[in-house]
C-alpha cells in the first residue's frame, strides 16, 4: 500500500486531476466559498498527490476542489503529501473515497459510485473494506444489485424476488472468502421469498452454523424454528421513525425489523448467542 514519505510546495503547473477523483459532480461548486476560506485561514489540509506517467508532473488523487480553489486564487503553488509510488484507478479512487469520509464532503451518490468503482475492480466485499476503512455491510448496502449473480439478477429483473430477499440468498450461500453458489443462491432466493425477516436470518444462521446440512433441511428449521411470543413495547416518534427507516432500507416489514434489531441488541450485550 502507498505511504506519505514527505510533504512539499508543488507549482500548480505541474499537477493534474487523476482519474480516480471520487468528486465527479458539481467540482467547481462553492469553490469561491472554499477559495475565501483558504484566503482567510490558509490550506488546513494539503492535497495528496503521486508521481504522474509524464515525468517532473504530480497527480492529484485527494483534494481536486482545493487545487481549483488554489488556482482561482491565481496562487503559485499548493502544499502537497507526496506517496511514494504511482497508484492505479482503483487504489486512487480508494484514497479519494477514504479522505473524503474522513472530511464528511461526499454525497451519497458520490460515495456510492466510488464504492460500486471498487467493487468492480477489487471483486469482493472485504476488499473494499480493507482499501477504505468502511463497514462491510454498509458496503455491501451501496452495491446491493450490481454485486448479485447473474443468475440472482435474473430472478429479480423477472420479479421473481426482490433485491434484498436475492441479496441475503447470496450472502448465505457464500463461503468465508464471499464466494457464492450459484444453484444454491437461486435456490434459496426462491425458497426465502416468501418468508419473514426472522426466517431469513434464521437460514443464513443455520448455513453457517451447520453447513454439512442439506438445503431443504435448513429450510424446514427456518420455517418451523422455535415458538414465538409477541411483545408490545411503547417507543417515542424518533425512535419510530428510526425503526421506520430501518425497516425501508432493509426490505423488511416493521414487526421483522424490530425483532431482528432486538435479536441484534441482545447479541451485543452478551445474553443471546449469536452466529
Amino acid at each position: 500500500m502507498a505511504k506519505i514519505v514527505e510533504y512539499r510546495e508543488i507549482p500548480l503547473d505541474d499537477l493534474t486531476i487523476s482519474k480516480g477523483q471520487v468528486r465527479t459532480q458539481n467540482t467547481g461548486q462553492e469553490i469561491d466559498e472554499l477559495a475565501r476560506s483558504i484566503e482567510t485561514q490558509g490550506l488546513l489540509q494539503p492535497i495528496v498527490v503521486c508521481q504522474a506517467r509524464e515525468e517532473g508532473k504530480w497527480e492529484i488523487l485527494t483534494g481536486q476542489r482545493r487545487f481549483l480553489a488554489h488556482k482561482h486564487l491565481r496562487k503559485e503553488k499548493i502544499s502537497a503529501a507526496v506517496l511514494d509510488e504511482r497508484v492505479d484507478e482503483g487504489q486512487a479512487k480508494a484514497i479519494s473515497i477514504t479522505e473524503n469520509l474522513i472530511r464528511r464532503q461526499l454525497t451519497g451518490k458520490e460515495l456510492k459510485d466510488g464504492v460500486l468503482f471498487l467493487y468492480n475492480i477489487y471483486g469482493t466485499v472485504k476488499e473494499v473494506a480493507e482499501a477504505t476503512g468502511l463497514p462491510r455491510n454498509k458496503i455491501s448496502e451501496y452495491i446491493k444489485y450490481p454485486r448479485l449473480l447473474k443468475e440472482l439478477k435474473g430472478l429479480v429483473d423477472d420479479g421473481v424476488v426482490d433485491v434484498n430477499v436475492a441479496v441475503k440468498a447470496q450472502d448465505a450461500a457464500s463461503d468465508n472468502e464471499g464466494v457464492a453458489d450459484p444453484e444454491v443462491a437461486v435456490q434459496l432466493a426462491k425458497e426465502m421469498a416468501p418468508m419473514t425477516g426472522v426466517q431469513r436470518k434464521k437460514v443464513h444462521k443455520e448455513i453457517k452454523d451447520h453447513p454439512e446440512r442439506n438445503m431443504d433441511d435448513v429450510i424446514e428449521r427456518a420455517k418451523t424454528g422455535s415458538k414465538v411470543v409477541q411483545v408490545i413495547a411503547t417507543v417515542s416518534n424518533d425512535v419510530h421513525a428510526a425503526i421506520q427507516q430501518v425497516a425501508k432500507e432493509e426490505g423488511e416489514n416493521q414487526d421483522d425489523t424490530v425483532a431482528l434489531l432486538i435479536e441484534e441488541a441482545l447479541i451485543d450485550r452478551g445474553a443471546l448467542e449469536g452466529n
